[in-house]
């Protein structure tokens, strides 16, 4: 039996392995294109396991994706595949729009084909826009703000039109942002860690008064875990946390930690303010109560994640051949074609 068809994310490389090791009894098939931000030295402990098969194809070729599914009898899809950085939404819009909801339509419309069992579709909470006080529930319209969170909602539309017209089984989860190890250093954390292990200052965008909300990384495979056992088809699942921090906040936080000093003066010579996005929405404040529902909550604590999360990084940065162009402040990537 064909546990899933994981396209590769940090998040997804967390949950390949969590469901490699634990279900020994199921195939667990991981599909990756490769793209500049993957990297299969995440997934080493486990590239050898008998229930682990690593397939390189593009979520986008129509024709790849459908004799996949015949060929493997995939039973149950975990869609993590995705164009993510919001910074470079806004220079390559095209690609986003491509991968991010042509791709999700070749998915589903495979899926639906081959009669899964269950398809989870790994959404934001940035397709709620942003809000400086009203807590957003899976019932609160979607009003993106970014292209990358455009390409997210219109996808959902995607999947949530298979469930209203076939009732195909589909879940969809919206998350706060992700940290951990695996995560390729163009994302805040892993970005600021490397720049300032590189003895680089941290580049924040605008003002950095803007917040987010983190969740580890093993946090967030439990809460896909759970959904993936208790969900029910049709429904959204919000998947969040109410640990919240500015991005000046984390920048000093870090400096701290990597640079040992809680001097302001000192912290200070360690930021350089650049340009701010386009758009950059404030928060992203949302309600978890229907995945509590479900069992799930959040343990691990921001101490202890970060703490693991840096020195991860000091070992590890060079997972990915191209890293230090992650480390810019604002996207370096050729053109879409």
């Amino acid at each position: 039996m064909k546990k899933g068809k994981l396209p590769q994310s940090p998040s997804a490389s967390h949950v390949i392995v969590s469901l490699v090791e634990d279900y020994p009894n199921y195939m667990i098939i991981n599909l990756d294109k490769l793209d500049y931000c993957a990297s299969l030295k995440n997934l080493e402990t486990i590239s050898n396991k008998q229930n682990y098969k690593f397939i390189q194809g593009d979520i986008c070729n129509s024709h790849f994706v459908k004799l996949l599914f015949e060929t493997e009898k995939i039973d149950i899809v975990l869609h993590f595949a995705a164009q993510t950085h919001v910074d470079l939404s806004f220079v390559r819009t095209f690609e986003f729009t491509y991968v991010n909801v042509y791709g999700t339509h070749v998915l589903v419309s495979a899926a639906h084909e081959a009669r899964v069992e269950k398809f989870i579709y790994v959404s934001t909470d940035e397709v709620y826009g942003g809000s400086l006080d009203k807590e957003f529930d899976e019932s609160s319209p979607k009003q993106p703000t970014n292209p990358y969170a455009s390409s997210k909602a219109a996808a959902e539309c995607f999947v949530q039109s298979y469930w209203e017209r076939y009732k195909f089984p589909a879940v969809i989860t919206r998350s706060s942002n992700v940290y951990g190890p695996h995560q390729y250093p163009e994302k805040v954390i892993p970005k600021f860690i490397s720049l300032l292990q590189h003895n680089r200052k941290c580049c924040i965008h605008g003002s950095g008064l803007q917040t987010r909300n983190f969740l580890y990384a093993t946090d967030v495979v439990e809460a896909f875990l759970t959904v993936l056992k208790k969900g029910k088809p049709g429904e959204i699942y919000n998947i969040g946390t109410n640990f919240e921090m500015s991005v000046l906040q984390l920048a000093k936080e870090l400096i701290q930690l990597i640079k040992e000093t809680s001097s302001e003066s000192e912290m200070e010579n360690w930021v350089d303010y650049v340009n701010d996005r386009p758009t950059n929405d404030m928060r992203y404040p949302m309600k978890s109560e229907k995945i509590h529902g479900l069992g799930w909550r959040p343990k691990v604590p921001w101490k202890e994640g970060i703490k693991k999360t840096i020195d991860w990084y000091r070992e590890n940065f060079h997972n990915w051949k191209n890293a230090e162009k992650a480390l810019e402040p604002f996207p370096v990537q050729p053109p879409f074609v």
